[in-house]
């Protein structure tokens, strides 16, 4: 097991990053807000054990809505582990700014399915992290109000994976955009939002 696959202790106060996503047509929709190292590189969050995940997720909730909801008029997209979903870990009040991405390794079970429809019914919005079709992400599909898709797998392996991903109706986000050329392309594959270092890149807002 290398040091990269190990999660650290967590300091009391942890670096918090923020990276913009936009409309195709230039306006800023929201951002992601994610978990650092301590000095400030992606933390590989997740390849930690479940708790370690937990108290990132934690961290990166407190540090935006520690004092109640933002006042800001855009979006907040934070990743979020199982524990949050089935109602183990408090989720703060949002003013219906937060988005819930589920991150990849959430498996579709009975109480993760329950958790979606709860959250839902509470206002919530939910987002499917790094979709890629496998069975339990096409699982919660019904439930994502976004869904975010690698644009670089949508080369490889076509715009079928957009068409599924627009199949219950979610905005679709395209994830590490890294050129003018990927911009176009994701324009042209019938992306509604889009995210990369070309557009901006993760600036980190808290050490």
């Amino acid at each position: 097991m290398t040091a990269s696959v190990v999660s650290p202790a967590l300091p009391s106060r942890l670096p918090i990053a923020s990276q913009p996503i936009w409309t195709t047509d230039g306006r800023l929709f929201g951002n992601e807000f994610l978990y650092r190292s301590r000095d400030g590189l992606p933390a590989q969050v997740d390849r930690w054990r479940s708790d370690r995940q937990d108290v990132a997720t934690a961290s990166v909730l407190e540090a935006l809505f520690g004092d109640g909801p933002p006042a800001a008029t855009t979006y907040a997209f934070v990743n979020i582990t199982r524990s949050f979903l089935v109602d183990d870990r408090p989720l703060p009040a949002h003013a219906g700014r937060l988005v819930l991405e589920i991150v990849e390794s959430v498996a579709a079970d009975e109480d993760v399915m329950d958790g979606l429809e709860r959250l839902r019914e509470r206002g919530y919005l939910i987002a499917i992290d790094d979709f890629a079709a496998e069975p339990d992400q096409v699982a919660m599909m019904p439930y994502a109000d976004f869904v975010k898709i690698d644009c670089r797998d949508v080369r490889r392996q076509g715009a079928a994976l957009v068409d599924l991903a627009r199949t219950h109706g979610a905005q679709l986000v395209a994830e590490r955009v890294s050129d003018s050329l990927l911009v176009e392309e994701c324009r042209a594959w019938g992306f509604d939002l889009l995210q990369g270092d070309v557009l901006g890149p993760a600036i980190t807002l808290t050490a």
